[in-house]
């Protein structure tokens, strides 16, 4: 099964609450690369590669790990991977 790249920008109270550092906590647990960053206008983008399924279990873990509450909205994208990441981590 050919890998995904899934890209979500959440909306919401989602920065100066430990978002992106529960973002990389939770990709600890998965079999992952990617990206978290907080985006000038107060949203959070998103950018995880990895398998499909694996990659909606993550998305599900992060709501999951207490950030829900802080989520207003969340709008995604998914497109092929191209193996760019090395790990995952938190960028500014």
């Amino acid at each position: 099964m050919a890998s995904k790249r899934m890209t979500v920008l959440y909306t919401g109270r989602v920065q100066g609450v430990g978002f992106r550092y529960t973002c990389k906590q939770v990709a600890m647990g998965f079999d992952l690369t990617g990206t978290v960053r907080n985006l000038s206008d107060g949203r959070v983008e998103l950018i995880v590669e990895g398998d499909e399924s694996e990659l909606g279990e993550y998305r599900q873990a992060i709501r999951e790990a207490g950030l829900e509450g802080f989520i207003r909205q969340e709008v995604d994208d998914w497109s092929a991977a191209d193996g760019t990441f090395k790990g995952f981590q938190i960028v500014s």
